[in-house]
This record gives structure tokens, C-alpha cells and sequence, in this order.
């Protein structure tokens, strides 16, 4: 296939956390019984690092701080892959339902977990489910005086689980510093669509989804391209939920590793630090006026 798109402007994002760690099953299961489910991260995983591998593809991992407790190799695997390590926080947990002190501790072990498994600094994070709203007028700060240098957090889209709708579909700074970079989204006429992957990759035709990333592309002239681990595993454990939760969650998993070749096909991906760091971006000011529309 022809490669369609350069690689700078271009990057691949994985959130490292298990099937049964997912927003949609929160109110299946509780964290407390995360150890009673079976682990399916190494095997999944593999599948994507081969893949990567065969491409010549460098990604950006949101490493959970359990998944690198629990799974320290796995995290120095990626690492010595030359993949970008970054944090998706701790405990995984949606930020509306923590404390400004409890996400700060969070989002401070994770980062410390991973740079002492890889020696080197860690500078990117990801809310879990995209879970800074209007309302978190702390976090961003939070992030920053934790030490990161970008988050990669917002979908300024409309959503019943996550979704900034009025914010900037592009990068920005913040007036504290922090380098937000969203993921990627289509405009037609006046509606915005997601357009970065996750169960969208899955329930589209590749045509039809490919047909909207490349809108987004000419659009904003840069992908940032999300997806999990268990979005590959069709062999994973049935978790015990409503059929709505399990639709999204299962649907056409059994394609999504053809699907994902074929992007890495069409598209030439890297890191997110090496694609936006050294970049110039606007600095819009207040995240509750940003998140408002106001910038």
C-alpha cells in the first residue's frame, strides 16, 4: 500500500490495562478483585509489539502503574523496543471519582514506578476513559506538578462516557505549561466525530473509518491514534455486564489486528513526544475557560 501521510505529524497511542480494568465493567468489578480475573496483558501485548516490530512502527504506551507492578518485564520490553513509556495513571480510575489528592497521589506513583523500571523520564500521561471533563479544573495542574510535560487526555467530542465537546481539536498549552494534545476528530458541516480509534476502529468498515481519519488528517494535520491491548483478544474472558457494555467492548475484535496492519500500511507513526515536544503551539489559557469554548 502507499504511504499516504509523513510521520511527524502522525502517532500511534496504546493504553496498557486489562480487559477487566475498563470503564464500561466499573460497576462489575470492583478494583479489590482485579486478582481474581486471569491476565491476558503479556499475550496481547505481543501480538501488538510484533506488529509494531514488522512495521517499523514506534509507538506511545500508557502504561498503568498496576500493569507495571504486577508486570515489571513487560514494561522494560517496551522500553528496550525504543517505544515511548508514558502513564495512564495508577489504579485506573475515572478522575470524577477521585479526590484532588488521591489523583495526584495516583498520577506521582505511576510516574515514579515507571521511570525507576526504565531509567529514564517519563513525560506523557492519559486520563483513564479520557476522564478530565469541564468540571476537573485542578487536574491539569495537578499533572503538571507532577512532573509531566504533556497530556494527552482530551476527546472534544460528545459522549455518554467521556467527551469535551467545546474544547480545541488541536494542541495547546495550557497557562501553566502543560502541553495538552487531543485525540484526533473529523468535522462535518457543524458535528464533530471521533475519529482516534477505539471501538470506532472496531465497529467501522476500514474504509469507512479510514475515509474519516483521513478527514481528520487534512483537517488538523496530525493523527493521534488510540487503542488497548485487549481491542485484539477475542479469546479473553466474558465479563458479566449489560449487553450495551459488552457490544462495545467485544465488537468485531476478532478483525481489529487486520485492520491495524492495514493502518500501519497507509500511515507512518511515532511518539508522541517526538512528534509534538519540540513543537510551537498556541498557550490558550484556563482549562474551565478552554473547556468552555472560551479560547
Amino acid at each position: 500500500m502507499q504511504e499516504i501521510n509523513n510521520k511527524e505529524n502522525n502517532s500511534l497511542t496504546i493504553d496498557v490495562e486489562e480487559y477487566f480494568q475498563v470503564e464500561a465493567f466499573a460497576n462489575n468489578i470492583k478494583a479489590s478483585t482485579w486478582g481474581d480475573y486471569p491476565s491476558r496483558i503479556e499475550y496481547q501485548m505481543q501480538l501488538l509489539l510484533d506488529l509494531l516490530e514488522e512495521k517499523q512502527v514506534k509507538a506511545t504506551f500508557f502504561i498503568l502503574g498496576y500493569i507495571a507492578k504486577n508486570h515489571p518485564k513487560l514494561v522494560k520490553l517496551i522500553a528496550d523496543k525504543k517505544h515511548e513509556i508514558a502513564s495512564h495513571g495508577f489504579n485506573h480510575q475515572h478522575i470524577t471519582k477521585q479526590t484532588q489528592k488521591a489523583f495526584s497521589v495516583d498520577i506521582t506513583d505511576a510516574k515514579s514506578l515507571l521511570e525507576d523500571l526504565t531509567a529514564a523520564p517519563v513525560n506523557g500521561y492519559r486520563a483513564p476513559c479520557f476522564s478530565i471533563t469541564a468540571d476537573n479544573e485542578w487536574a491539569h495542574d495537578e499533572i503538571y506538578n507532577a512532573g509531566y510535560l504533556y497530556s494527552s487526555s482530551t476527546y472534544p467530542i460528545a459522549h455518554d462516557l467521556y467527551g469535551v465537546p467545546n474544547a480545541p481539536r488541536t494542541p495547546y498549552f495550557l497557562e501553566n505549561g502543560l502541553l495538552e494534545i487531543p485525540v484526533s476528530t473529523a468535522k462535518y458541516r457543524n458535528k464533530i466525530v471521533p475519529a482516534g480509534g477505539g471501538g470506532y476502529f472496531r465497529l467501522l468498515p476500514y474504509f469507512l473509518f479510514n475515509s474519516i481519519l483521513k478527514k481528520s488528517k487534512n483537517q488538523l494535520d496530525y493523527i493521534n491514534f488510540y487503542t488497548h491491548p485487549w481491542e485484539y483478544d477475542p479469546k479473553q474472558p466474558k465479563i458479566k455486564s449489560n449487553a450495551k457494555s459488552n457490544f462495545r467492548h467485544r465488537v468485531n475484535q476478532h478483525g481489529a489486528l487486520a485492520k491495524l496492519t492495514k493502518l500501519c500500511q497507509v500511515y507512518q507513526f511515532d511518539t508522541l513526544a517526538n512528534v509534538h515536544l519540540e513543537k510551537t503551539y498556541p498557550t490558550l489559557g484556563k482549562w474551565t475557560d478552554i473547556a468552555s469554548g472560551k479560547f
